[in-house]
């Protein structure tokens, strides 16, 4: 691989359709697009301060470096790009692009990331912005945290594991997705989803998990949590308390206890739906 080390590089596209390079301790300066369209890329301690560096690229690996909140719109319609030990503060990274591995990544500046992309794996990432996420498919990902609204809307295949999530309106519009061992705080969450489950799940939701076709909770607490479960078919073990359940439209909810029941029969058919507390065992 040819060695581009400790350069400033400044212009648009200072190195348009690169192939093959070691990019070390550099900065990307003034000038768009400094790598678009190139490929097979291993860039590391370097710096990138300018809009879309690395547009329509492929096969790129970054480490330790940063990427500042000037090179927004920094990675779209990239493929196979792995980024590690780095900083991400451009907000609307990543789009449209395929087959990114973060790991030990910070987002801090995370707003409109992540958007139409497929096949996402991240490991220790930390990201803070609204609408992470948005239609994306084949999602993995471990000890994450995310501070930032509309997380994951409209999004397809999840896995997610050691997540904190301070998140209003997560997981709406999805489809096929699997949340283990975190920590969910936000209101409405889930909604308009499809195949929804949560396993050993602590959950904090004003109105949350309602209008959603095959719910599942394994083991999960729901804390402060009201009017859970309208319109929903639901197949719940709760092991804390249920401030109140609205009309479930049919399943299984079993909990410590339920502070209040709602079963209107002009919306839904209460026969349909076995509710189970403790005082029943």
């Amino acid at each position: 691989m040819e060695l581009v080390q400790q350069k400033y590089l400044t212009g648009e596209r200072a190195l348009f359709k690169s192939k093959d390079l070691k990019i070390i301790d550099c900065t990307f300066a003034e000038g768009e697009s400094p790598l678009k369209e190139s490929e097979n890329l291993i860039i590391e301690n370097s710096i990138f301060k300018w809009k879309y560096p690395l547009w329509y690229c492929s096969d790129v690996t970054v480490l330790n470096s940063t990427l500042l909140e000037t090179a927004r719109s920094g990675i779209w319609y990239t493929k196979n790009i792995n980024i590690k030990e780095s900083t991400i503060e451009a907000p609307k990274t990543f789009r449209r692009s395929k087959n990114i591995t973060l790991e030990n990544v910070s987002m801090p500046i995370s707003q409109e990331t992540l958007w139409n992309c497929e096949g996402i794996k991240l490991t220790n990432v930390t990201a803070r912005g609204d609408y992470f996420g948005m239609n994306s498919k084949n999602i993995k990902a471990n000890n994450f945290h995310l501070t930032g609204n509309y997380a994951f809307d409209g999004c397809k295949n999840i896995e997610i594991y050691n997540a904190k999530m301070l998140s209003k309106d997560a997981f709406w519009n999805c489809e096929d997705v699997v949340v283990y061992d975190s920590l969910i705080i936000g209101e409405y969450l889930g909604w308009n989803s499809k195949n929804l489950t949560f396993i050993n799940c602590t959950i904090d939701s004003l109105q949350g998990l309602c209008y959603i076709e095959n719910l599942v909770l394994k083991n999960c607490k729901l804390l402060n949590t009201t009017l859970a479960f309208e319109y929903s078919t639901v197949n719940a073990e709760v092991i804390s308390n249920i401030d109140s359940v609205m009309n479930p439209i049919s399943g299984i909810i079993k909990a410590k206890s339920i502070g209040e029941l709602i079963l209107d029969e002009t919306k839904i058919n209460p026969e349909q739906t076995k509710i189970i507390t403790l005082e029943d065992y």
